[in-house]
């Protein structure tokens, strides 16, 4: 059967395809249970006495929960959830996989996200390698799995020689030579392993293991939105390194990071990135974990600051005509509009619950940005209410209400932060912003703060509506506590009822 062409579906928010076509075990209902607080996942064939049981590695249940639902579809991806399936069976399986991977063609647009699917299955797999209790076949393909989404991952960078090389190995019916090398690193700790006529091998220590594990440790610590971000930029970073072992690697390694980054990355941007690859490296080292970390004045020192422009009214017009013509189910539509007219970062908006739009007594509508739940939020100033102005830009506050009544998932919107970043910074490029970088959705909430200070707004009621520490901040970089009734009446005496 002709994989590449059976129809794909894609979980929003989670970098996750999953072929239902493709899967032939039926599965009895997933069982969850806590061993010493923490969670576990039991799957079992309809039919069979046989399960596999693995550690989710977390003592939160909404956690465990989201950790669980993607996890099961990597293994039923590759039918690692048949613990009665042969070395046969696993391997043909996998074959496919490789063949599938190859012919599949991928936009250029879409190169990063499939990056990141490729390194959430082989994140999985590790996961499943160290926690899992596993057969025999199942260990080996799970080793060999996380080693394709390697060769998968080189493939998207033009490199497809690994992966054309496992799958000859493959058609030869034989276990391809890589299983019996330097396996993917499924640890931080070296894995020697003597055989007969030939010495010790030791894996490579990559940022990508290195990463997992510093999560891992600081878990409990970061909130789930953060975790999250940190994530995806240990991503960026591991994908960049190209596999680097870190035992010894040099600055010179770290400058060409630096510099291929930046090729397609604002240096402020870079200079996230490689905040981020500090603290790892600097907990490496004080962990005896490699010998030095290179990271001293590593980051840009010029051309750093932020150069996001704002948005022109007639353009924010633009985007509003565009937003009103959606269709009322659709997330993008009130992803534009929240931002339009209240200025809100795009994290604060996506994090949204149902039980974040409230009512004041006086009937005004707010959205209640807060770090409940485990949310998280740019400042401690941050936390704040802002009224919703009917009408505002041709904003339909009834229509948005019966959207949010009639959501089903966790957040009002329904999508994560990468996945509603790209394609709506897309929308915008494509509607008013073109080439210009400097023009993203953050440059909505820089609008507002343009419109507030040239309608001569008193800063603390822009610092009120855009949960700023300061005034220059407001009105400086952007353009108190304000009692959310007096922000309704400035929002609905400023922001336009006409599009521009």
């Amino acid at each position: 059967m002709d994989t590449a062409s059976k129809a794909s579906k894609r979980v929003y928010g989670h970098n996750r395809v999953t072929n239902e076509s493709q899967i032939s075990v039926f599965l009895a209902y997933p069982y969850h249970f806590r061993k010493q607080g923490v969670y576990q996942l039991r799957v079992r064939p309809s039919g069979s006495l046989s399960s596999c049981t693995i550690s989710l590695r977390t003592t939160d249940r909404p956690t465990a929960m989201k950790t669980s639902k993607l996890l099961q579809s990597t293994l039923r991806t590759f039918h690692l959830d048949n613990p009665d399936a042969t070395w046969e069976e696993l391997r043909d399986r996998l074959k496919v996989i490789a063949e599938t991977t190859l012919a599949t063609s991928t936009e250029w647009a879409s190169l990063e996200d499939q990056a990141l699917l490729y390194a959430d299955w082989q994140s999985d797999l590790q996961l499943f390698a160290r926690t899992g209790a596993l057969t025999a076949p199942q260990a080996r393909a799970t080793v060999l799995g996380g080693q394709l989404m390697g060769a998968a991952l080189r493939r998207l960078r033009g490199a497809p020689e690994d992966l054309l090389g496992m799958i000859d190995e493959f058609n030869d019916k034989g276990t391809p030579d890589s299983l019996n090398s330097a396996p993917v690193s499924l640890s931080v700790g070296p894995t020697s392993g003597p055989t007969s006529g030939s010495p010790s091998v030791t894996a490579p220590l990559t940022f990508e293991a290195l990463a997992e594990t510093y999560r891992e440790e600081h878990r409990e610590n970061i909130t789930p939105s953060t975790f999250e971000g940190l994530v995806n930029n240990h991503r960026v970073i591991a994908a960049a390194l190209k596999g680097l072992d870190l035992r010894n690697h040099t600055r010179a390694d770290l400058i060409a990071l630096r510099a291929s980054l930046v090729e397609t990355r604002k240096p402020s941007t870079v200079n996230n990135l490689i905040a981020n690859l500090s603290t790892v490296l600097r907990w490496a080292e004080n962990n005896d974990m490699i010998s030095k970390a290179y990271i001293h004045n590593l980051k840009f020192q010029k051309g750093a600051m932020s150069t996001r422009e704002a948005f022109s009214q007639e353009q924010v017009g633009q985007i509003m005509k565009y937003a009103n013509g959606l269709p009322m189910g659709s997330w993008k539509r009130w992803g534009l509009s929240l931002a339009v007219i209240t200025g809100a970062r795009m994290g604060e908006i996506l994090q949204l619950t149902k039980e974040d739009i409230g009512t004041t007594e006086g009937g005004i509508v707010f959205i209640d940005i807060n770090d409940n739940g485990g949310k998280g939020l740019k400042t401690k100033q941050s936390k704040r209410q802002v009224p919703l102005t009917d009408g505002a830009y041709g904003f339909s506050l009834k229509e948005f209400l019966q959207f949010v009544a009639e959501g089903e998932g966790s957040t009002v919107l329904g999508v994560s932060v990468p996945y509603a970043g790209k394609h709506l910074n897309s929308t915008l490029r494509k509607l008013v912003s073109g080439d210009n970088l400097d023009l993203t959705f953050h440059s909505l909430r820089h609008s507002l703060a343009s419109l507030m200070q040239a309608e001569g707004v008193p800063v603390a009621y822009t610092q009120g509506i855009l949960g700023q520490s300061s005034g220059t901040l407001a009105y400086d970089t952007y353009g108190s506590t304000v009692p959310v009734d007096k922000l309704a009446v400035v929002l609905r005496e400023r922001l336009p009822s006409v599009l521009p």
